[in-house]
C-alpha cells in the first residue's frame, strides 16, 4: 500500500489526525523504563491516533539500551494497530550510499512507514529514500524554533522569494517521482504554511509545533482544510504536552485525556457528521 493511503486510510479509521511524538525524557519521566512508558502511552492513546512519531536523539542518548526500546517500541505499536502510521524522526541527510544506509535502516530493518530528512545536500540526499515507494519522506522545511530565519528565510536574489519557499518548490518538483514525499513545517510560522500549501497543494503536512511549542492548532486547521483529506492528508504532532499531562504514576490516564481534548477539539474542523 502507498504510504499516502495508508495515512489516509487510518485518519478516517480514528477520525483523528493526531501524531503523538514519544520523545522519552527520563528528566520528566515518571518511571524510569523507557519501553514501559511508551507502552503506557500507546496502549491509552492508540484509538485516538493517526501517527506516532518517535525522535530517535531520545533513544539514542540512552545508548544501546536505548536503541533496544527504540525497537521495542516501533514492534509493540504495530502488534497494537498495524493502520498506525509509525515516523521516524530522524532527520537524516546524507548523499550517496551514506543516504542509501540510513534509508535501509529506516524501511527495511526497522520497518518504519515514514521518516524526517535533511535535504541540505539537494536531491541527491532525497532519492535513496524517495525509491521505497510504499514509505514516507517528511522533508524538513520550515522549521518552528526562532533561529531557523538564519537560513531558511534568506532572500533569493533571481526570484526574490525565500529559501524555505524554493524548498517547497523542490519538494513538488521531487514528489513527481514517486508521490510519496510530504514536507515538515512548524505551527508556529501560520503565514508560512499558508505559502507552502499554495506551492504544494496535494503533499502531506507533518506539524509540529502545537502544545508546548505554542503553536495555535485552530489557525492551522484553518490553513490546511483548504483541501479534501483524501487528497492532502496532514498530520498534527504533539509531544510534551500529552507525554507528560502529569508527572504521576498514572502518567498515562493523563496522556489519554490531553489527547482526547485535541481529538475532539479538531474532529468538527475536519469531519463532516
Amino acid at each position: 500500500m502507498k504510504f499516502k493511503q495508508k495515512l489516509t486510510n487510518i485518519i478516517k479509521k480514528n477520525n483523528s489526525v493526531l501524531s503523538i511524538g514519544l520523545d522519552p525524557d527520563k528528566n520528566k519521566m515518571p518511571i524510569d523504563n523507557i519501553f514501559e512508558f511508551n507502552k503506557r502511552i500507546i496502549d491509552s492513546t492508540f484509538d485516538l491516533v493517526c501517527a506516532y512519531k518517535p525522535n530517535f536523539a531520545f533513544y539514542e542518548k540512552e545508548g544501546l539500551q536505548g536503541m533496544k526500546d527504540l525497537y521495542k517500541t516501533i514492534d509493540y505499536i504495530k502488534s497494537v494497530d498495524s493502520d498506525i502510521v509509525i515516523i521516524a524522526d530522524a532527520k537524516r541527510g546524507d548523499i550517496g550510499n551514506t543516504s542509501e544506509a540510513y534509508a535501509y535502516s529506516i524501511f527495511k530493518t526497522m520497518d518504519c512507514d515514514a521518516a524526517t530528512i535533511n535535504v541540505y545536500g539537494g536531491e541527491d540526499s532525497v532519492a535513496p529514500f524517495v525509491e521505497y515507494k510504499s514509505k514516507g519522506v517528511f522533508v524538513w522545511c520550515r522549521a518552528s524554533n526562532p533561529s531557523s530565519d538564519e537560513l531558511q528565510k534568506v532572500i533569493l536574489a533571481e526570484s526574490n522569494i525565500y529559501l524555505y519557499e524554493y524548498l517547497g518548490i523542490l519538494i513538488s518538483k521531487w514528489n513527481n517521482r514517486n508521490n510519496n514525499i510530504g514536507l515538515v513545517a512548524g505551527a508556529t510560522n501560520i503565514e508560512d504554511i499558508k505559502k507552502l500549501k499554495k506551492i504544494c497543494p496535494e503533499i502531506p503536512f507533518l506539524i509540529p509545533g502545537i502544545g508546548s511549542q505554542g503553536g495555535d492548532l485552530e489557525s492551522v486547521i484553518n490553513v490546511l482544510n483548504q483541501d479534501n483529506i483524501d487528497i492532502s492528508p496532514y498530520i498534527i504532532n504533539s509531544s510534551r504536552s500529552i507525554l507528560y499531562a502529569s508527572d504521576k504514576s498514572q502518567f498515562e490516564t493523563a496522556a489519554r485525556i490531553e489527547a482526547d481534548k485535541f481529538v475532539n477539539l479538531v474532529k468538527p474542523m475536519i469531519f463532516n457528521y
